[in-house]
């Protein structure tokens, strides 16, 4: 049978298949089963849902999906009856969905509590608003996003469906160079962090004589608080592997490689059967859709070495050598992996890519700035109400996605920290920042993969820094000496800083060394080392003086400077602190105030964070100069 033939007999299926989902005869249940749902409990939703169907004798079926956004909100548990639209609910518990399932198949009617909203046209539905209408989710664009939490991420063809893999048939039906074109007209830039222009790296490549050229995909994410690419594999593994195949296509490359972290099991599973999925419909392997395009993948499990996210020290570990950067040039598209040109792009660049080819490099080009466009995807998470997995068109400002997406901070707001270890801590004054990488780089930080972390009053920028660097400290390679030793002297002087032992000069020397690390470090990794240090020290110095010169922390959060205590006034005997007290420090009966025994507290802060009264206070511990109480 010709391949196309066969491609469009399957995709024909597909599609009636889909519209059987949409229109389901039978009804359905769907579990968000992303990481961050299964963390949250998805397993014992589903085995809830299982137990309650079998009860009540109803035939429906169960469908797990990706990640769709609002972490906060997980379990998510979706139900559509026949005909009707699909509403779904938040902080799914087994008792939950007990009463959820039988409020619809008993009662036959839908439960109002835990509603967050419909998948339906536009309007509420029994007033039931839009799920997309939610405060969360209304100011973002989604369009690498645009799968995730709706398709069967397992189901090839959900994907199908949904005009999959028709970029790719558009791409290897035309010259290289048009492809090439239509990236270039898109503006699309890396989204790995440097925002580097993907088709100039393209183009770099193909024009190296060469008789094997490789592209690789980089999954190692590693920032801490960092889930975007993690989500998309599990949510739309095919989209990853369509703009895979495009790149390839028009690189020149017949082999390609996943960098993948092992700690991603989900992912790494989904890929594994996504892979195997388009190798039976002929998508991969040899002659791709008998245009002679031969291309196949490979998954390479890393071990979770952040420096494998630097391209030379990921081709090292590929080639089976240690992780550890190389001198450029020659640069990757030159001379990378096995010595071949070779292009190393991000996932959610490579998520994007049939995207653009598929609607048009105009129409992503209409999103963004002018030196920054499209859409970005960000991990957010901290101290703000919503926490989740956002898309926004570039040129958003910090405050639209603290304030309006993420619905502001449980405390006031003090920060954001931008590009993780490698990023930089911005306070109130760039709230109204448009977040594009020329921006964020001129405030003092980067866009880095995408990880943003939002801090409030109650938070530390010293510790914030201290854990940072402890993070690249323990991450570094040690192949240099800059990033080896001087990260280690960073931590060093940092902690000294939180233990109100350190001196104004100490200050000094933080500075001077991290302005001497960022120049000489072998890797853009260790060059940005000093990041969360440099940025905390020049717009919270005040902070940091405060931890030396007065030996308190401010935020109520170092240690070795605070001491806690209850606000006999304010506490109104609920128990909370007690529960979650694991030194039994916590005191007092019920309906009274409670007491803190000191030479029992372990400072863990447990009860600071779950007092919903602010009847527990931190006051600081006046240090001596010789570094005891006094």
């Amino acid at each position: 049978m010709n391949i196309m033939t066969r491609l469009d007999e399957r995709r024909a299926v597909a599609l009636e298949r889909w519209r059987a989902f949409e229109d389901n005869a039978l009804p359905m249940v769907l579990i968000g089963a992303g990481s961050c749902g299964l963390a949250a409990g998805a397993a014992g939703v589903r085995q809830s849902v299982e137990a309650t169907l079998a009860d009540l004798n109803v035939d429906a079926r169960i469908v797990e999906v990706g990640c769709i956004g609002p972490c906060y909100l997980e379990p998510l548990m979706d139900v559509k009856l026949p005909g009707k639209p699909r509403i779904s609910y938040g902080n799914v518990t087994a008792k939950r969905v007990d009463s959820i399932l039988r409020y619809f198949f008993v009662e036959g009617k839908i439960p109002k509590e835990h509603v967050i909203g419909h998948f339906g046209p536009e309007g509420a539905v029994d007033s039931i608003p839009r799920f997309f209408d939610h405060p969360m989710l209304k100011p973002q664009v989604r369009l690498v996003l645009r799968n995730c939490g709706i398709i069967d991420p397992d189901d090839l063809d959900h994907y199908l469906a949904r005009d999959g893999y028709r970029a790719l048939e558009v791409a290897i039906r035309r010259p290289w160079k048009d492809t090439l074109d239509v990236i270039q007209r898109s503006g699309l830039r890396g989204r790995g962090g440097a925002g580097f222009p993907t088709w100039r790296k393209w183009q770099a490549c193909r024009e190296n004589e060469s008789d094997q050229r490789y592209m690789i995909c980089n999954a190692d994410e590693g920032d801490p608080g960092a889930f975007m690419n993690r989500s998309l594999i599990e949510g739309d593994p095919h989209a990853v592997l369509e703009g895979l195949l495009i790149a390839g296509y028009t690189i020149g490359a017949s082999k390609g490689y996943i960098y993948i972290r092992a700690e991603y099991p989900l992912a790494v599973a989904r890929l594994k059967s996504s892979i195997e999925q388009i190798r039976e419909l002929g998508l991969l392997g040899h002659n791709i859709l008998g245009s002679g395009f031969d291309f196949d993948i490979t998954i390479k499990e890393g071990a979770g070495a952040f420096v494998c996210g630097e391209e030379t020290s990921l081709i090292a570990s590929i080639e089976g050598e240690r992780g550890m950067p190389r001198s450029r040039p020659p640069f990757p598209a030159q001379k990378g992996l096995w010595g071949k040109p070779t292009i190393i792009n991000n996932t959610e660049t490579l998520g994007t890519v049939p995207n653009i080819v598929r609607n048009g490099p105009e129409w992503y080009a209409s999103y963004g700035t002018e030196t920054s466009k499209g859409t970005k995807t960000f991990s957010l998470v901290g101290r703000v109400r919503r926490t989740g997995l956002i898309e926004v068109p570039l040129g958003t400002t910090l405050r639209q996605i603290v304030f309006d997406i993420g619905g502001g901070v449980f405390k006031p707001f003090k920060a954001v920290q931008t590009g993780g270890p490698s990023g930089g801590c911005l306070s109130e004054e760039f709230l109204d920042t448009p977040i594009d990488y020329e921006s964020l780089t001129k405030a003092g930080s980067i866009m880095g993969s995408g990880g943003m972390i939002v801090l409030g009053e109650d938070s530390c920028v010293v510790d914030l820094a201290k854990y940072f660097l402890n993070f690249t400290q323990r991450e570094s390679c040690g192949k240099c000496v800059p990033c080896r030793v001087g990260t280690r002297h960073l931590a060093n002087i940092l902690d000294k800083v939180t233990k109100g032992t350190a001196s104004i000069s100490d200050i000094d020397r933080l500075e001077a060394l991290g302005q001497a690390i960022k120049g000489a470090a072998l890797c853009a990794l260790g060059n940005t080392a000093p990041n969360p240090v440099l940025s905390t020290l020049k717009y919270f110095r005040s902070e940091y003086l405060a931890h030396v010169r007065e030996r308190r922390c401010p935020a109520g959060l170092c240690r070795e400077l605070v001491e806690y205590r209850v606000v006999p006034g304010k506490c109104t005997g609920c128990r909370q602190c007690v529960k979650v007290c694991p030194s039994g420090a916590i005191t007092g009966p019920r309906s009274e105030a409670h007491n803190i025994d000191k030479s029992k507290c372990i400072k863990c802060r447990a009860c600071y964070e779950i007092c919903r009264f602010d009847a527990i206070a931190g006051d600081a511990i006046i240090i001596t100069s010789g570094g005891q109480p006094a």
